[in-house]
């Protein structure tokens, strides 16, 4: 049997230009204003973000390199998003416990952690030649 489904039938795919980018914007405001709200973790690397940008502006290195350290720290919070919508699906289709679900909130949480470890490598490789200027 041929899927004859196409993307014009989907009522959610109705909005073009400008009108689809002020949905999804406002979209993404909830997600971030959900996210606040109900998951710690996400507030917890929202807060490492509050607190390290101000300190990456103000370190004596290049622009690029300021750029990098908070980039690093925006995707520590994206990959968080992505990994509270997986375990907001997989508990959408069942509290109860299976070895599949456990593994892809088990692959989000390794998510996470391999992006903590780059934010933590950047920002190791750029302060500590600083730290070593000091000494």
């Amino acid at each position: 049997m041929k899927n004859t489904y196409h993307i014009d039938q989907n009522p959610h795919k109705g909005n073009r230009g400008l009108v689809r980018a002020w949905h999804a914007a406002k979209n993404s405001w909830h997600g971030l204003v959900f996210a606040f709200k109900e998951e710690s973790a996400f507030r917890q690397e929202l807060t490492l973000f509050i607190l390290l940008t101000p300190v990456a502006l103000l370190l004596p290195v290049t622009l690029f390199e300021k750029a990098v350290l908070i980039s690093s720290l925006v995707l520590v919070m994206a990959i968080e998003l992505l990994n509270s919508s997986v375990e907001a699906a997989i508990d959408r289709i069942s509290f109860e416990h299976h070895d599949l679900s456990k593994r892809a909130k088990d692959f989000g949480s390794a998510a996470v952690m391999l992006a903590l470890l780059i934010t933590f490598i950047l920002w190791l490789s750029v302060c500590l030649p600083l730290f070593m200027k000091l000494s």
